[in-house]
């Protein structure tokens, strides 16, 4: 396994619409073991494949507490069940060290493919839910900064601007 290189907002890239994966094989499962390697590293509870360059319809996430529980989401598509929505802080791999009030659904249903393409449906709440729409989000090439007002967002670029000035 190895780790990958999470991009950055406000980088380009990160506004690409994955497409949807068409071949289950070995060259997926690799890519699947180092995204969660990356996930874990980072340390984070969830990732997108847009978020490592690769745009394709993937997602892997644990949100248990000891990191016990890595699932795997390929092709999600997202259902809102009901609830009322809640805010709830959220941060990015991709935005590093900024947390936000972000207001999602509470309780979801997700169907996916797994790993090896069987197909799947379950329903999520709480953290869980929250996770699921924040990473389908980067699917579509929108960040959770986008749910923010034009001057948190520009703030929050502006200093990860600087950020990577300084590291260069």
């Amino acid at each position: 396994m190895s780790k990958l290189q999470i991009l950055e907002f406000p980088d380009p890239r990160l506004r690409t619409v994955a497409k949807p994966v068409q071949t289950f094989d070995a060259a997926l499962g690799q890519l699947i073991d180092d995204m969660f390697e990356t996930m874990y590293e980072a340390p984070g509870i969830g990732l997108a494949a847009t978020q490592v360059d690769v745009h394709k319809r993937i997602v892997v996430i644990d949100v248990s507490e000891d990191k016990s529980e890595p699932m795997v989401f390929i092709n999600p598509d997202i259902e809102v069940l009901d609830g009322d929505p809640e805010e709830m802080q959220e941060g990015c791999l991709s935005v590093p060290g900024f947390y936000e009030s972000v207001t999602r659904i509470p309780h979801v249903k997700i169907r996916a493919q797994d790993r090896n393409g069987e197909s799947y449906e379950m329903e999520a709440r709480g953290l869980l839910a929250v996770c699921l729409q924040h990473e389908v989000d980067h699917l579509n090439g929108k960040l959770y900064v986008d749910y923010l007002s034009n001057v948190k967002r520009t703030r929050i670029r502006k200093k990860l601007e600087k950020q990577h000035k300084m590291r260069a």
